[in-house]
């Protein structure tokens, strides 16, 4: 098959899903063809693209899932009048436990609260858990033996990450005012005098905690289904 035809293929299966793609995904789109498509091949069309994409309004970018069509960022304030619906908004206390999970994971939750020095709600947790951004990896021995906390590929995928690593690096965790400006997932924590999101029930972690201050988790960046 023509490396061209090969492009195609690839290019239309990243616009016709709605989640990204792996390599091995794509490849097997050619099983059973007469001429044999290695998996090179593939990856080259992937890397083609890429580069015509970079003069256009939408890259093809890898996350932690694989590969997907999406807009790019400087274009992305005008795209996004396109929608009603408003980015989830998060308080302040959801997004820091967020960080903390991050950079120090696996970690319970009475460790989360050591660090911030106030207690982790209920919801927090079961929110993060709930938007598939963290999960439950094992269990600390230790009594009561509590969960441990890691983050996920949803979590990777979210905020355009392949791997973990690709976090920036901190030393130490000790001013949580700068752990949201630092890790550079877009969760800059605007004052909005307790704003509420458009739509939540009331007493949600997404809407607020007594006092909190809520964020945007906008990435700046929409996907193409």
């Amino acid at each position: 098959m023509e490396q061209s035809q090969i492009k195609k293929i690839v290019e239309a299966a990243l616009m016709a899903v709605d989640k990204p793609l792996t390599l091995v995904q794509l490849h097997r789109l050619f099983t059973g063809e007469e001429e044999k498509v290695e998996r090179a091949d593939v990856n080259k069309a992937l890397v083609d693209l890429q580069e015509e994409y970079q003069s256009r309004g939408v890259s093809i970018v890898e996350v932690a899932s694989g590969f997907r069509v999406q807009i790019d960022q400087e274009v992305s304030p005008w795209i996004s009048r396109l929608f009603e619906e408003r980015p989830p908004r998060y308080t302040r206390a959801l997004l820091e436990t967020l960080a903390l999970i991050a950079y120090r994971q696996p970690i319970t939750r009475s460790e989360i609260e050591e660090v911030r020095g106030v207690s982790v709600s209920t919801n927090i947790i079961k929110t993060l858990l709930e938007r598939e951004w963290v999960q439950v990896v094992g269990h600390k021995e230790v009594p009561g033996r509590p969960a441990m906390y890691a983050t996920t590929k949803e979590f990777l995928d979210y905020f355009n990450l392949r791997r973990i690593d690709e976090l920036p690096p901190l030393s130490e965790l000790t001013d949580l005012d700068s752990i949201t400006l630092d890790t550079q997932l877009e969760m800059a924590i605007p004052r909005t005098d307790g704003e509420q999101s458009d739509g939540e029930p009331e007493g949600e972690v997404m809407a607020a905690e007594a006092g909190d201050e809520i964020a945007d988790t906008s990435v700046g960046n929409i996907t193409i289904h």
